[in-house]
């Protein structure tokens, strides 16, 4: 009898055996091909092929990825004999233990499929608002912008997002469709500035910084009316005026790049200052308190 155990305890030691060194071979088998492929795309990359060139090494690393549980699996689980059971028994267990788990990769799975957003694309979706830097199998990446940032400028911060937020929150893309924004910008002047010469200023002001912006929002105006049935009746920066409780409102309205759109900011507040410093019949008006302090003659 213990001549038995010996022999089967014999015969497991060196099926365990076999077993890890076949695991051992599979996963430097793959880890090589894995390499040899990187390096031939990276070969063929070019500076306007990086979402091609970060898509291929993604769909490259899952297939090496998939391959190598399906062929480990099947040397340490004899009782899968077939890919379908395996899957099916894997899903199963999956779907019950781990449900979390399963809807990231669901979402990874959407995300992939309908291409709500891709790399680079600057998105918000619930509170967080960002560009996209990855996507992996269960949470993607966006260099956060805003938060405690003015303008949308980037905070330098990484936000890894679970996949399964698809699911549950709404998403706003900001790159995809329009590569513009309608942005806005207001001034307040006295009721008793010259509001139409205020106007004409701003105009020609708007007119001469944007000017070099409009070839290219005409172009991706067609292309997105052909795509996404997008259509603006106007597209050049336009001035609203208002009675407003400080003053005269002047609403500047203007299409930027998102991630313009501090520059321009900046641009116009500057051009804004410049010009009605030396208009004497335009003020800007602004909020101001007065503090009176009466002498009463005592000590």
């Amino acid at each position: 009898m213990e001549e038995w155990i010996d022999y089967l305890n014999g015969i497991i030691e060196y099926e365990l055996r076999w077993n890890a060194y076949k695991t051992i071979l599979i996963v430097l088998t793959l880890w090589l091909i894995k390499k040899g492929a990187f390096k031939i795309i990276g070969s063929k990359r070019e500076e306007t092929e990086l979402k091609k060139f970060y898509h291929w090494r993604k769909t490259v690393q899952y297939t090496i990825v998939f391959l190598g549980f399906l062929l480990i699996g099947n040397i340490w689980i004899s009782n899968f004999q077939s890919i379908t059971t395996f899957l099916g028994l894997l899903s199963a267990g999956i779907a019950i233990a781990l449900k979390d788990i399963f809807v990231n990769i669901a979402g990874w799975m959407f995300i992939l499929w309908r291409r709500p957003f891709d790399i680079g694309d600057r998105i918000q979706i619930g509170e967080f608002k960002g560009d996209v830097v990855d996507t992996r199998f269960f949470q993607f990446s966006i260099l956060e912008v805003g938060n405690w940032v003015d303008a949308e400028q980037s905070t330098g911060r990484i936000i890894h997002v679970p996949n399964g937020m698809v699911f549950s929150a709404p998403q706003a893309n900001y790159s995809q469709g329009f590569d513009y924004i309608w942005n806005e910008q207001r001034i307040n002047i006295s009721l008793n500035s010259d509001y139409k010469r205020a106007k004409l200023i701003l105009n020609e002001m708007l007119d001469e910084i944007f000017r070099k912006e409009y070839k290219g929002i005409q172009i991706a105006l067609k292309r997105a009316h052909k795509e996404h049935f997008i259509s603006f009746t106007q597209y050049t920066p336009t001035i609203y005026a208002k009675i407003h409780e400080k003053g005269i409102q002047l609403s500047l309205r203007y299409l930027c790049n998102p991630r313009k759109r501090r520059f321009f900011e900046h641009l116009i507040t500057e051009s804004i200052l410049d010009r009605f410093r030396e208009e004497q019949n335009v003020k800007i008006v602004y909020p101001t308190t007065s503090v009176i302090i009466e002498n009463s003659g005592k000590e």
